[in-house]
């Protein structure tokens, strides 16, 4: 049997070495396009900003040493021009040459990967313009900055990649601002929880010019402007675009291949296309939500190295299956850390689905063992079933410990509310007794028993202040001095019960501490002596930190530059 692999990175890579260890007979052939293969893509920003510092760190394995442990002919610079399914041979151009040639295969496998998205906007060829996908565009973008002693850089986008290198330029002291349409960065994230990545952003000096479309590039003062349709122009010695990724499909497009969302190849569960004998994995492919069940093109890479494994066993002969990707990720922001998993708030309402949420900001260990840091979490699950459907956490330590447990709660179809029933590992130094999982999951089933009744953010702007209902601040008085809600009294709950006297009866209460635990005491006082009490997701540190964000965002669209930072 002789596989050809068009993509030697990911998926092809994985591939690659597992068809070997299925079958030592196999004739295995990879064509990549750049000079390396099986690199690190998402290690490329932290080279150009020094954190990592040698160029071979960035290649996990070479055409020579992949060649020497798997008998695997990887051809890099070679880049296949076209498919032909007819007579199950592919086009090649070796680009170092120009020799151009073609290969049989018996089996292919598609591992293209995604390009970044490419504005059709004026001046998109300057060459100050960068996109960041293969080493050798990190070589690029490094060598310029270091040859012209780069001093400013204008990031369009605002994903992964344009965090992760506006943390690694800033490391370098370049003055970074990143630009984007959407009024918040990181998609995965609902907009309030998007406003602490916002605010640690802007903490390490980041400028944000959110809602902001760019309409196109001009050189100008030996770098580039960033021409904004709604604002003045932003300048900076480099700018790099970084509005996403589009499936790299041309060749399936040509050769016939059934297309879908994006222009991404369809495949079965099996990682077969429409074309017998052609499998496609990796960031070039259509799959299934794991959460929603619809089609949806996810750009991560360990769904791409799971898919490269899941190809290969087919294509020796076995038969499995992918299940579908939820999108678990994870970000480093300068001294925080951000995750998801699953589908946020925003996307749960666009699927349809009657979604609910907790949102709780508990330590990352026990809070009496020194060095504890606050995280936010927000925790979506289905109204009735209480399935579980996502959550997010940003904040320092611990980030990453907890958006696994709950990405595998996903994956093993647990409730919400089953959360509360998971034990997990606790030392002082680690976690809590009650660790944050556990504490999401005896809120949601708080919720679920009627225990509690919630208000969220969003219900804020529309509470009455006729006096038909009561507005109630539990925090201490030095809290409450230091900033809370307008219309909002303040009764600490450590005195409610004496003072129920100073609160209506027969107006429901809507309540709110600094961080959901106190109010929810309150709620429970309130419940026991006969009101009707609503307690707020979140607290006041959620509530200030999201409308402090909103704030600065709507002033910065006015100017077109958040300028807080100055």
């Amino acid at each position: 049997m002789k596989v050809v692999i068009v993509g030697g990175v990911a998926g092809g890579a994985t591939a690659a070495a597992r068809i070997r260890r299925l079958d030592e007979q196999a004739e295995i052939v990879v064509f990549e396009r750049s000079g390396f293969v099986s690199y690190a893509n998402c290690g490329l920003p932290y080279y150009i900003g020094d954190v990592i510092t040698e160029r071979e760190a960035l290649s996990l394995q070479t055409p020579e040493s992949f060649f020497s442990r798997f008998r695997v002919s990887m051809k890099v610079r070679h880049e296949v021009t076209a498919i032909h399914p007819e007579r199950k041979i592919v086009s090649v151009k070796n680009l170092e040459t120009g020799e151009a040639f073609e290969e049989r295969y018996d089996k292919l496998l598609l591992a293209p990967g995604a390009k970044p998205t490419q504005p059709r906007l004026p001046g998109t060829g300057i060459d100050r313009l960068f996109t960041l996908r293969t080493v050798e565009d990190t070589f690029r973008i490094k060598e310029h900055i270091n040859k012209h002693h780069s001093k400013s850089a204008v990031l369009a986008g605002g994903g992964f990649i344009s965090l992760e290198l506006a943390e690694n330029l800033r490391e370098l002291g370049l003055e970074v601002t990143i630009v984007q349409r959407p009024k918040q960065l990181m998609n995965p994230f609902d907009a309030d929880m998007a406003a602490f990545i916002h605010s640690e952003m802007r903490k390490h000096g980041v400028q944000l010019a959110l809602g902001h479309t760019v309409e196109g590039f001009s050189e100008k003062d030996g770098g580039v402007d960033v021409l904004l349709k709604d604002g003045p122009s932003l300048h900076g010695d480099i700018v790099i675009l970084a509005i996403g990724v589009t499936p790299d499909t041309a060749l399936a497009k040509d050769a016939g291949l059934e297309l879908g969302i994006k222009g991404s190849i369809v495949v079965n569960d099996r990682m077969e296309t429409s074309v017998p004998d052609i499998y496609a994995v990796g960031d070039a492919v259509q799959v299934k939500h794991y959460v929603t069940g619809e089609d949806a093109v996810i750009s991560l890479a360990g769904p791409a190295n799971k898919q490269g494994r899941i190809a290969a066993d087919n294509i020796c002969g076995g038969n499995s299956r992918y299940q579908g990707t939820q999108g678990s990720s994870v970000v480093k922001v300068f001294d925080m850390t951000a995750a998801a998993t699953g589908i946020n708030e925003t996307n749960a309402e666009k699927a349809g689905l009657d979604a609910d949420t907790v949102v709780l900001s508990p330590m990352s260990h026990a809070g009496y063992y020194p060095g504890g840091k606050l995280m936010t979490m927000k925790v979506v699950f289905e109204k009735e079933t209480y399935r579980l459907l996502g959550a997010q956490i940003v904040g320092y330590e611990g980030v990453d410990k907890r958006i696994d447990v709950l990405a595998a709660a996903i994956r093993g179809g647990m409730k919400a509310t089953e959360l509360k029933d998971l034990e997990l590992a606790y030392a002082p130094p680690y976690s809590s007794a009650k660790d944050p999982v556990n504490m999401a999951g005896f809120m949601v089933e708080n919720i679920s028993r009627g225990t509690v009744k919630q208000w969220h953010l969003e219900d804020a702007a529309t509470l009455p202040y006729d006096g038909s209902v009561t507005l109630l601040d539990t925090r201490t008085a030095g809290e409450y001095a230091s900033g809370h809600i307008k219309g909002f009294r303040n009764i600490p709950v450590d005195e409610l019960r004496e003072r129920l006297d100073e609160i209506e009866t027969g107006k429901p209460v809507y309540v709110i501490c600094q961080s959901g635990l106190r109010s929810y005491i309150a709620c429970r006082i309130l419940e026991g002596n006969g009101y009707e009490a609503y307690n707020f997701s979140g607290g006041f540190r959620f509530y200030d930190a999201v409308m402090n964000d909103r704030g600065l965002i709507e002033s910065a669209t006015a100017c077109g530059m958040d300028r807080q930072m100055e």
